[in-house]
């Protein structure tokens, strides 16, 4: 795993985050852009999305079966995902990782990740809308990824 420190293993200097750092900041709930390289021709597909991620674990994300991003994961196997807090203190943090693992969504997967982003009382009924086909672009499938590379950034001074 390629990481922002020197050979010496100290945590990076002024401008990034360290390992410890860069964790705890993916594990807070950021809506994320992932972006997958098109098979096409076109520019990468780039979209928001939430995310669930625990320090030293994989990130995990839900899509659509059979949509375009779902098959261009499927595709690539890879994609990056990046994170940003966009007033004072600035960071970034942005993964590049392997997809290792990519399937029909069960009601766990959903709550990992919904559970972060809505109130606890809409958590249930978010889950149901969802495996009912959500709004009409179909079944939800659970894309989990092993972060290989780390970018980071820290404007904090």
């Amino acid at each position: 795993m390629s990481t922002d420190q020197d050979a010496s293993g100290s945590a990076a200097g002024p401008g990034r985050l360290g390992d410890r750092e860069r964790e705890l900041f993916l594990a807070e709930p950021h809506v994320a852009i992932v972006s997958v390289a098109d098979d096409g021709g076109r520019p990468p597909a780039t979209v928001p999305t939430w995310y669930a991620y625990e320090p030293g674990g994989t990130i995990t994300l839900v899509t659509r079966q059979g949509k375009r991003k779902s098959r261009l994961i499927r595709g690539a196997g890879a994609l990056s995902l990046s994170v940003q807090r966009a007033q004072v203190p600035y960071r970034y943090a942005t993964v590049e990782g392997t997809v290792v693992r990519q399937q029909p969504a069960e009601r766990d997967d959903l709550v990992v990740v919904l559970r972060r982003y809505l109130p606890h009382d809409a958590v249930d009924s978010w889950v149901e809308w969802e495996l009912r086909g959500g709004n009409g672009n179909g079944p939800p499938e659970v894309v989990e990824i092993r972060p290989d590379r780390w970018l980071t950034g820290d404007f904090g001074g």
